[in-house]
């Protein structure tokens, strides 16, 4: 459980559980850029020691960075991008990644 958690009961936020599944499937790196519809994740990616965050300077630099670590590692590639213009972005990295079969 995050110690920084600021709900009552122990609940966990949304980006808290994003993060939290993130960590039990085995992330070892999150190749991003953060932007309004993500910063609540990008808040509770500061608080957890499980897996670096790798900052880009552009959303399709992240999908072709966790690419080739996927093509490197054999392990999936994650990206964290925010909506509409960051995902937008991702689109032609997402498309050669899908034409190649690369997880």
């Amino acid at each position: 459980m995050n110690q920084n958690s600021k709900h009552k009961n122990n609940l966990l936020s949304g980006a808290e559980m994003v993060v939290r599944s993130l960590e039990d499937i085995g992330v070892k790196y999150v190749f991003g850029y953060p932007g309004g519809a993500v910063l609540d994740i990008y808040d509770a990616l500061y608080h957890q020691k499980a897996f670096e965050h790798i900052l880009v300077r552009h959303e399709q630099a992240a999908v072709h960075a966790a690419d080739g670590y996927a093509r490197s590692t054999g392990e999936v590639g994650t990206v964290l991008v925010t909506s509409g213009p960051g995902a937008t972005n991702t689109i032609t990295g997402i498309a050669t990644a899908y034409m190649d079969s690369i997880p």
